[in-house]
């Protein structure tokens, strides 16, 4: 009935069912066939027919809206709009080996003051006995969780965390999102990093990030020991910890491990955020600890040595984290970079190179800038990929970076995988 008042309003008549009945009450007799009345009933048929193409129309439009609008929102449905979160995923307080008396429960608080958007309290644990001077005990990771869960809120996520201490130059690897922590000595012998992967593949939702790659490392053994199963549990590399892993992340990545970079302080001082320039950036729906463990076990994210430098990439339409499920004979990049401080004005923050980086480092395509053009928020679309590339991520330098204060790169995206 809404329908009928419609188009009765629209077209000034009733829809057609409604005007041939009106045309039956009207019907002339034998007895009018004179021409004046044939004219009148020859104009209220071609009126007819007017209405009739008229409310045809209406009706075929109406339907092709519909189905339209349903198909715009069913595309919006399927594309999900990230957020940009900042924070750090490698902090210390006294429960392990801090250079200052500290406790989870003041080390939050201080990382909630500076801005951040989430934090990890990563404690040491060890594989065996040793060093237990310097490394949690089972009651301080309760209440490192504790702590964790008080100072979760709509604004923050903290998050509770371990770094795990292999020993023997196999180096330190952060565990996220689980409670359970390996048994003492049940990971040990040459293969202990072989038996680790497969110790946290075996922890559902668990998350883990290899650490300072060189440092009581070297390069996890060259990172020989992937296969799809272990590749599930290891996300993040730290390509920023001290110093540059650069080189170790495209190592890993040469390996065949999906992992997104990280830039993070591995502080032992309780300047927790505050003390520290560099960020991990994590790309989630929303604020929440599940959301950002998502973002991690999906690699989707960012490292970078500017506070608040905004980075995003997509390949082929993908966002950075994404495994292609089958190659494509060519590749598009589509990357957006600004930094708030450059458009303000500080041009010590100003954008002055991008580069997609591909296999083996390579650097397939580059868009130096000049101070004008990163002054502002820099779009730039590349088509022609190679088509023969197992993955490419995005590498961004600036006048001076706010951790060296130096000239050169600042920040590096996860790779988007071809499926190659």
């Amino acid at each position: 009935m809404r329908l009928l008042a419609a188009l009765t309003m629209v077209f000034g008549v009733l829809p057609l069912a409604s005007a041939t009945s009106t045309c039956r009450a009207a019907r002339p007799t034998p007895a009018a066939s004179n021409e004046k009345e044939m004219e009148m009933r020859t104009n209220q048929i071609i009126r007819l027919k007017s209405v009739a193409c008229k409310i045809t129309y209406l009706c075929v439009t109406i339907l092709w809206t519909l189905c339209f609008s349903q198909s715009v929102a069913n595309a919006q449905a399927n594309t999900t709009k990230y957020n940009l979160y900042f924070g750090d995923l490698h902090n210390h307080t006294g429960y392990s080996d801090a250079y200052e008396d500290s406790t989870p429960w003041e080390a939050y608080p201080a990382a909630i003051a500076a801005g951040a958007d989430f934090m990890a309290l990563t404690e040491h644990v060890s594989t065996s006995h040793a060093y237990e001077a310097w490394t949690m005990d089972m009651g301080e990771w309760a209440d490192l969780r504790a702590a964790a869960a008080f100072y979760t809120s709509p604004k923050f996520v903290a998050m509770p965390a371990y770094e795990f201490w292999l020993l023997a130059n196999n180096g330190e690897v952060n565990v996220y999102n689980t409670p359970e922590i390996p048994d003492k000595m049940s990971i040990k012998g040459p293969e202990r990093l072989a038996d680790f992967y497969d110790w946290l593949a075996g922890q559902p939702g668990a998350i883990g990030q290899f650490n300072h790659p060189l440092y009581v490392s070297d390069n996890f053994k060259d990172y020989r020991f992937y296969n799809e199963t272990r590749d599930v549990g290891m996300n993040l590399l730290e390509v920023y910890n001290d110093e540059f892993y650069e080189d170790s992340f495209i190592m890993a990545l040469d390996a065949g491990w999906h992992i997104m970079p990280s830039s993070n302080s591995d502080t032992h001082y309780s300047d927790w955020i505050a003390g520290h320039e560099l960020r991990t950036v994590l790309l989630a729906a929303k604020l929440r600890p599940d959301d950002l463990y998502e973002a991690m076990s999906a690699r989707r994210g960012y490292a970078t040595m500017d506070k608040n430098l905004r980075i995003y990439y997509t390949l082929d339409g993908a966002i950075m984290g994404t495994i292609l499920s089958e190659p494509a004979s060519s590749h598009t990049a589509n990357i957006r970079v600004e930094d708030p401080d450059a458009v303000a004005g500080d041009l010590k923050d100003a954008v002055t190179l991008i580069e997609i980086i591909s296999d083996g480092g390579a650097v397939v395509a580059s868009l130096p800038l000049d101070s004008g053009a990163s002054a502002q928020t820099i779009n730039w679309t590349v088509s022609g990929l190679p088509a023969d590339a197992a993955y490419f991520f995005v590498r961004v330098s600036t006048a001076s970076n706010d951790v060296t204060g130096l000239a050169g790169v600042t920040a590096w995206t996860a790779p988007v995988w071809t499926g190659r």
